[in-house]
């Protein structure tokens, strides 16, 4: 069999984490041959081999030049590749693939309207307007699609509420061997300020600064925590920083920097910046609690990440949350930093809470697994083959 992967979406965050992780389980399979078509960017990360090779497209398309392309130009592309299975791992489907086709959705911004009602609050109206096309677009690839996978149960069934056709959950993975594979310290800048804050009861949050994050619910929570354990110095460790031009994400950072202002929590909160992949375990480690307020979420590999470390995780209150965290987290309503403050204290003040949640992270994080993932994404393009042969 010969797979087609469509990785041109595969810029930032989750999305280079997917194609980072599934490529090597794809090449150990010597049955199959693989053609990858993904950004100059991540192609640098690999190199060919006998049954894997890629395919370069140019970077920075916007979401128009990149429905373009893909319309246009990727059938043909595929036709030349002599594939036999599509998949299009990227929210967006062919609308006339020429081989059998399963679109990988994993965007929920796309069918959310905590969002879409953030953005006009922000008064960010081309942003909206450009949500609402890639929308339309995601909606309508559902249905393009012989099979479209979410990453979860819980997106599955919010994908098809909002679809109307079928969707398959296929949970993605960890390798918990490659995330703490590199030894190498922490750069000096990020150890100095993890060093500064030593002693105090350490929140993570690992993210870019965006706007589904939910990043001030958290910040409205901290003088909270702090009244709630006034014996206890307090530090929220972030994997960003909130100054315009200094993350991969195209969301404004300013308005959360002033409310931090407004709220005098400035010395509660560190601002660690990037911190590479493949060094982030050493930063979970360093920390207490793994805290998670977003408002949207289709996996959160964050919070297995947390769970691999023993970090006790206090999440907000969605389905997805639940069904990768269980037992491992304790869960707030999304918008409440009352109630946010109070599962920290909660976490902090109890020993044997946090214990109990560490060993049930554990024991959790070991049922996610990128070859587990990859045999079933294979099952379904095997049914997707010998279905399109049984039909001619």
């Amino acid at each position: 069999m010969h797979i087609f992967l469509n990785a041109v979406a595969a810029s930032a965050a989750s999305g280079l984490t997917y194609v980072r992780n599934i490529v090597p389980h794809l090449r150990q399979r010597k049955s199959l041959q693989i053609t990858i078509l993904t950004s100059g960017y991540l192609r640098e990360e690999f190199v060919d081999s006998d049954n894997l090779k890629f395919r370069i497209a140019a970077e920075g398309y916007s979401t128009t030049r990149r429905f373009c392309f893909e319309q246009n130009t990727l059938p043909e592309m595929i036709r030349q590749s002599r594939a036999d299975v599509l998949i299009s791992a990227g929210n967006f489907a062919l609308r006339r693939s020429p081989v059998p086709q399963i679109l990988l959705s994993g965007n929920a911004l796309y069918c959310s309207q905590d969002f879409s009602q953030d953005l006009l609050r922000r008064r960010e109206y081309r942003a909206w307007l450009d949500l609402r096309l890639r929308s339309w677009f995601a909606r309508r690839s559902i249905h393009w699609a012989d099979c479209t996978v979410a990453p979860t149960e819980a997106f599955a069934e919010q994908l098809q509420a909002w679809s109307g056709k079928k969707v398959v959950a296929v949970h993605h993975g960890f390798d918990e061997q490659i995330f703490r594979a590199d030894p190498d310290p922490l750069p000096p800048e990020i150890q100095r300020k993890l060093k500064g804050s030593e002693s105090s009861l350490r929140l993570l949050y690992v993210s870019h600064y965006n706007y589904f994050r939910n990043f001030e619910t958290l910040f409205r929570a901290l003088p909270l925590i702090q009244r709630e354990l006034p014996g206890k110095k307090l530090k929220l460790l972030l994997t960003c920083e909130l100054k315009p031009g200094t993350d991969i994400s195209s969301y404004d950072p300013r308005p959360a920097a002033a409310l931090v202002r407004e709220l005098g929590v400035q010395d509660n909160i560190v601002q660690l910046g990037i911190v590479p992949y493949r060094m982030v375990h050493q930063v979970y480690r360093s920390c207490d609690i793994y805290v998670t307020p977003s408002y949207a979420e289709t996996f959160a590999h964050p919070t297995v990440e947390a769970m691999s470390c023993g970090l006790p995780i206090v999440a907000s209150d969605l389905a997805v949350h639940r069904e990768i965290c269980q037992d491992a987290a304790i869960y707030f309503p999304r918008f409440s930093p009352e109630a946010l403050a109070g599962c920290i204290s909660q976490v902090a003040q109890s020993p044997e809470l946090a214990a109990k949640m560490s060993a049930s992270g554990l024991r959790r994080a070991d049922n996610f697994s990128w070859s587990r993932h990859v045999e079933s994404l294979l099952g379904l393009a095997c049914d997707l083959c010998n279905r399109k042969y049984r039909s001619v």
